[in-house]
């Protein structure tokens, strides 16, 4: 599954485990929104898609990995990695990635608070 090209289509990047994910998707299905879905841990994103997606977020993954994860630590990263070895442990350790995550045309909005995504609507 690819990203959004246009600004009709959205897809939320999420963990059916996580209340942020569900709250938001929950937030999308309230207001009637249409949107497709990727259990990004089940089809993990590839290291491209997670540069193409750090340029939609306009922030570096530095900014939106999920530090407290033991995969974190397994995957040899410090508080010192630099966003290419972020990415690169990212796309081997999906559970690192920030959830949940809309996405919209050519951005994209990470739903902490869930109600951020609303930005994109």
């Amino acid at each position: 599954m690819s990203f959004p090209t246009s600004d009709d289509e959205l897809l939320l990047l999420h963990n059916s485990r996580c209340s942020k994910c569900r709250a938001s998707k929950a937030l999308l299905e309230e207001r009637g929104v249409a949107f497709s879905e990727r259990f990004y841990l089940d089809e993990p994103l590839s290291k491209e898609e997670l540069e193409e997606l750090a340029t939609r977020l306009g922030k570096p993954a530095t900014e939106w990995v999920r530090r407290k994860e033991d995969a974190f630590a397994v995957a040899g990263l410090t508080d010192d990695s630099n966003a290419d070895a972020i990415l690169d442990a990212m796309a081997a350790h999906p559970i690192l990635v920030e959830r949940p995550i809309l996405v919209r045309g050519q951005r994209a909005v990470i739903g902490r608070p869930p109600e951020d995504i609303l930005d994109l609507l």
